[in-house]
């Protein structure tokens, strides 16, 4: 199959979207598909094989993380010497649409995806009045695909509540080879901790420094339970509000890793905490869970679907009194409480983990596609 996609986010941006497209590329590469890549400008030209063409773009000024493209008449002519069977529009905004517009105006068939609950985001930056509006343009977009694919069955169902047309499950996925529990060591453990003093638990959390990751949440956490510490792995725009919000607490900024050094991070603490209630899966859960760390999450969005409360983590209620603070005090407590029953959780996070390989997720897209492609050509009959 010849297969183009438009995304808003590639490399060298590092989020769940990228790790998911790098990793569906590879594995359909392998497959003896060929593959192109509509992104914004400053990425490779090239992915192990797929060709990559970056385009003009402005970051979002709400959001500077996420630059906002517009096709060119390079797009057109990359489009037409490749003839793609079809199109996959990722996260439909500006350069998504441009997929869209090409798709309809050649014929292709188009199938999108949904990645980022970017309606949730709004209240954390002060316009949830706009969720609606975002809603219905989102509608209209995804509404022009023969398919939607969502990687949380809870996506699945509030797409298809909000009136967005032929959803279906995208399954998640993670590398158990990179991520492993035997990379736990004292070197990144005291990196972590930011000092050789290696007393109390280690609470970790990897991602985006983002006002609707809620992180501040777990601040009560640390002075309910005062023998904790924590490492926030990762950067973003929200980090000096975060240095201001946890200042004198045990509490070390750690900044992005990657490789070997993040997936030996994830091993070495002793719980991930994630209270992000706007999550359409939270690909990190499954990494941290691949490591063999427990985890604590939000009863909420795409990560019930990742988490067996009690059997291989522990989730909170992001919604509960005090903005969830005490059902996230309750959960963490309940993980670090019992040292064989986290013990226990380990084992059950690594096995689930397992049942989750990218070569079996790309399968699925693949089939997907095989689908759509079919479809059009019964109609096109």
């Amino acid at each position: 199959m010849k297969i183009a996609f438009f995304t808003e986010t590639f490399l060298p941006k590092v989020d769940g979207i990228v790790t998911r497209l790098t990793k569906t590329i590879k594995h359909l590469i392998d497959s003896g598909d060929e593959v192109i890549i509509f992104c914004p400008e400053g990425g490779p030209s090239n992915y192990l094989g797929a060709k990559v063409v970056g385009v003009p773009a402005m970051p979002l000024p709400l959001y500077p993380e996420l630059k906002l493209g517009l096709p060119g008449p390079a797009v057109s002519e990359a489009l037409e010497d490749l003839h793609p069977d079809l199109i996959h529009v990722v996260n439909p905004a500006v350069l998504g649409l441009g997929g869209i517009w090409l798709a309809k105006t050649n014929g292709i068939p188009l199938i999108a995806s949904y990645h980022t609950h970017l309606p949730k985001y709004l209240e954390h930056y002060g316009m949830g009045m706009l969720e609606p509006l975002l809603w219905e343009l989102l509608k209209a977009a995804h509404n022009q695909a023969v398919l939607n694919l969502c990687t949380s069955t809870a996506m699945v169902s509030e797409l298809s509540e909000k009136g967005i047309q032929n959803t279906a499950l995208w399954q998640r996925g993670v590398d158990t080879e990179s991520f492993r529990p035997e990379l736990r060591n004292e070197a990144m453990r005291a990196r972590l901790l930011g000092s050789n003093d290696d007393q109390g638990s280690l609470l970790i959390y990897v991602g985006r420094l983002s006002a609707e990751k809620q992180i501040e949440r777990i601040k009560p956490v640390l002075d309910a339970l005062p023998a904790t510490r924590l490492a926030l792995v990762g950067d973003g725009p929200y980090r000096q509000q975060l240095e201001k919000i946890f200042e004198g607490t045990a509490t070390t900024f750690v900044g992005y890793l990657c490789g070997e050094e993040l997936a030996s991070a994830y091993a070495s603490g002793d719980a991930f905490l994630f209270p992000s209630s706007t999550e359409t899966l939270g690909l990190v859960l499954l990494e941290a869970m691949a490591a063999g760390c427990p985890v604590v999450g939000a009863n909420k969005g795409g990560i019930p679907d990742i988490i067996t409360d009690g059997k291989n983590g522990c989730l909170y209620n992001p919604d509960g009194p005090n903005d969830g603070s005490e059902s996230l005090i309750k959960a963490t407590k309940r993980l670090l409480g019992n040292d064989l029953e986290r013990q226990a959780m380990r084992h059950a996070a690594r096995e689930e983990a397992e049942r989750w390989g990218w070569k079996a997720a790309t399968e699925q897209l693949r089939s997907y596609y095989q689908q759509v492609l079919e479809k059009s050509i019964k109609l096109a009959a």
